[in-house]
């Protein structure tokens, strides 16, 4: 076990915690043992003496359910055991333990209040016992208010972890949300077109049926229907594409892999691209220019300016394959560690992933054997229903 993990840990959280509690009372109890056999500070415990020490150790297993009760209740057995003058340092670890858990999951000011009546117990019942003994005084002094400073400030850490953590999950899922509007805004071009291409078809039968009943040109206005029923069908697998519909206005012409050679030339990166003559559904080319767009970003952000950077496009039977490789030695992108594990924002590498998943496809990212980081999508031309 981590053993500043198990000391930062949240009292109050964690599986099983009266069990793990209990264990941990029993081993204290066996320290507690060994030091009233070992250490000369007092009288040997009798048997009043080994029923206090030991009582002393029962409510930790309590300590995280309630803190401040068992902090009372230790030291309702542990000031007469030092009133009798049995072995002083035994139950130590157990109080401290109980006054480090009240300070860490406590209020400052509760913290103050059981620092300052400890304090004075301790102080008395040192008095009473050894009152000529000064240093003895300060080091008990010392070590109680040691201990609420320790708790303390573990209360604060995990507060600022714990503020730390909630503020990335928001600023994430404000990342997703502003992915998730930028496939909104696409899809508001895509229907943009089909509906304007609708209607000049509809137009063209229409005119087809007026200009001359008596000579019904049948062949047109098949041709006519049948591109109606295309745009239809093909605006609807647009729409089954994206995964949240907002209304939202456009911003600017759709992005498509024609504009991907004005994208990379501005990066400096080699772009090769691989589809012949192959039809590229708007929503897929659109999404792969958004990843190429997001992954040069990275590059030249946590690469510079000059790193070797690589675009391939290609086809892979039904799929549009989009690799982004940056050569750079030890390059990091936002989200991933050295050994590509979470580390950092991980916002780019998000949203790319939402955007490969909008038109059905799936995205990886992490460093390359080697070094460098390789961003690879998969996108299907063929879309099928999204999950949402």
């Amino acid at each position: 076990m981590d053993f500043a993990a198990a000391f930062t840990r949240d009292p109050q959280a964690g599986p099983d915690p009266v069990r793990r509690d209990a264990a941990a009372a029993a081993v204290f109890a066996v320290l507690a043992a060994v030091l009233a056999l070992t250490v000369d500070d007092g009288r040997r415990p009798d048997a009043l003496g080994w029923v206090l020490l030991l009582a002393a150790h029962v409510p930790l297993a309590w300590r995280r359910r309630a803190p401040l009760p068992v902090l009372l209740a230790v030291v309702a057995v542990v000031a007469p055991y030092h009133g009798l003058d049995y072995m002083h340092l035994a139950p130590i670890p157990a109080s401290m333990t109980a006054l480090y858990t009240v300070a860490s999951t406590g209020r400052p000011q509760r913290t103050v209040i059981v620092g300052l009546s400890v304090t004075s117990v301790t102080l008395t019942m040192q008095l009473f016992v050894n009152p000529h003994e000064v240093v003895e005084l300060l080091r008990v002094s010392g070590w109680v208010i040691a201990m609420l400073v320790f708790g303390a400030s573990i209360r604060l850490h995990r507060q600022l972890v714990a503020g730390v953590v909630e503020r990335a999950e928001h600023e994430a899922e404000r990342k997703v949300t502003e992915e998730r509007l930028r496939i909104a805004r696409d899809l508001h071009d895509l229907l943009a077109h089909s509906i304007t291409l609708i209607g000049v078809q509809t137009s063209v039968a229409a005119h087809v049926l007026v200009a001359d009943p008596d000579r019904l040109d049948r062949e047109a206005l098949v041709r006519a229907l049948d591109g109606i029923a295309e745009t239809c069908r093909g605006a609807r697998a647009e729409v089954r594409t994206t995964l949240d519909v907002l209304r939202a206005a456009p911003e600017g012409p759709l992005p498509d892999l024609a504009s991907l050679p004005d994208l990379v030339r501005s990066s400096g990166a080699a772009l090769s691209v691989r589809t012949a003559a192959a039809r590229i559904p708007a929503a897929v080319g659109a999404a792969a220019y958004r990843i190429v767009q997001e992954s040069l970003t990275n590059a030249v952000r946590h690469g510079g300016p000059g790193a070797d950077v690589r675009v391939d496009v290609g086809l892979d039977e039904e799929v549009l394959t989009v690799r982004v490789t940056n050569g750079g030695a030890a390059s990091r992108v936002p989200g991933q560690g050295a050994a590509g594990g979470p580390g950092g924002s991980g916002y780019g590498i998000l949203g790319m992933r939402e955007r490969a998943r909008s038109v059905g496809g799936t995205l990886s990212a992490g460093p390359r054997v080697g070094g460098g980081f390789e961003v690879e999508a998969a996108l299907p031309l063929s879309v099928g229903e999204v999950a949402v």
